[in-house]
């Protein structure tokens, strides 16, 4: 199996916001990146997501203009599957379908060479039943990057139930090779670590806009300038020994209880769904975005995470592993 750093030539299927982020990801890093898609309006829409990209990278200093356009010179968009015969490595971000998926895998698996590694980058699907559908499946596992993937440094590397261990390294290792911070996750759970932390915290903030404890904007005030700084610093593990896990066991005591553990989904978000209120999709969701703000939302977004990134992965970052080791025996 051909190790992560013996791969230069990466195809990407899925020239979508996700496709043509990492395929600048891979190209700055100095890998070659064929990004295949099925139809060539995706295929101009990719073209055009990257071409705005790099644009957005020189104007706020990111890349230098030579930089940026010896990254757009590695990254080629295709339209025949053949591209697959010569890949090092195969990452795949079409639509979070599984009849899709699994059909897409049947084709390109018995195309690739079988000494390298094939990955997803589903949010949630399960690895193991979209491996059903692949040749050879010790060399499939899930590589769920974040989205925007450029601004952020999370990726999840998951084992299926017949992923090899040494497919698990080589995924780990390309993504540490270009800046990345990868985590495993060694069983096929649905939503994997981020999903499920992610919607476990979502549905406790609509049960309290719901319960009328506080406000959709305090809540996101809470996490922003509360919860989400401190987090961005030290993990919820290492945020508990730092305040003492006998005060975080007293208020568990209390305190689970009375935190939301409904099964459906939220009354709150069923509402805005069923009215088509989809947020920046739509101009209307938990709030509204009249003109062009849906834009500027992003943008700002995309700038704070920016800022925040190169914080925790630039120039500033010292340490690696926690301050703590971690200790024998802990899962």
């Amino acid at each position: 199996m051909k190790r992560d750093n013996e791969i230069s030539n990466i195809v990407i299927a899925g020239g979508g916001v996700m496709g043509a982020s990492m395929a600048q990801i891979f190209a700055e890093h100095g890998k070659r990146v064929s990004v295949y898609d099925i139809s060539e309006e995706s295929i101009r829409r990719g073209e055009e997501l990257v071409a705005l990209s790099q644009r957005e990278r020189v104007r706020d200093g990111t890349l230098t203009e030579t930089a940026s356009r010896e990254t757009a010179g590695r990254i080629s968009f295709v339209l025949t599957p053949d591209v697959f015969e010569n890949a090092d490595y195969v990452v795949e971000c079409i639509v979070e379908n599984m009849d899709v998926k699994q059909a897409f895998w049947r084709k390109i698996s018995a195309i690739a060479p079988e000494n390298i590694v094939l990955a997803t980058n589903t949010s949630g699907l399960s690895i193991s039943e979209i491996a059903k559908a692949v040749k050879a499946p010790a060399r499939f596992a899930g590589m769920h990057w974040v989205n925007p993937p450029h601004l952020t440094p999370l990726v999840e590397v998951i084992a299926g139930e017949e992923t090899a261990e040494e497919t698990m390294d080589v995924v780990y290792g390309l993504a540490l090779s270009v800046g990345r911070k990868p985590v495993r996750v060694k069983k096929d759970a649905r939503g994997f670590v981020l999903n499920r932390l992610q919607f476990a915290l979502l549905r406790e903030a609509m049960h309290i806009v719901e319960s009328g404890i506080a406000g959709t904007e305090d809540v996101d005030k809470v996490m922003k300038y509360g919860l989400g700084l401190r987090y961005a610093c030290v993990g919820p593990f290492e945020t508990a020994d730092l305040g003492g896990l006998d005060t975080f066991y007293r208020i568990a005591e209390y305190l689970f209880p009375d935190l939301s553990d409904s099964k459906e989904v939220p009354a709150l978000l069923a509402r805005h769904y069923r009215a088509g209120e989809y947020g920046t999709k739509t101009g209307r969701g938990f709030y509204d975005y009249p003109g062009d703000a849906a834009e500027q939302a992003v943008s700002r977004r995309d700038r704070r995470l920016a800022d925040a990134a190169g914080c925790l992965i630039g120039e500033r970052e010292t340490e690696v592993t926690p301050p703590g080791q971690i200790r024998s025996g802990t899962p």
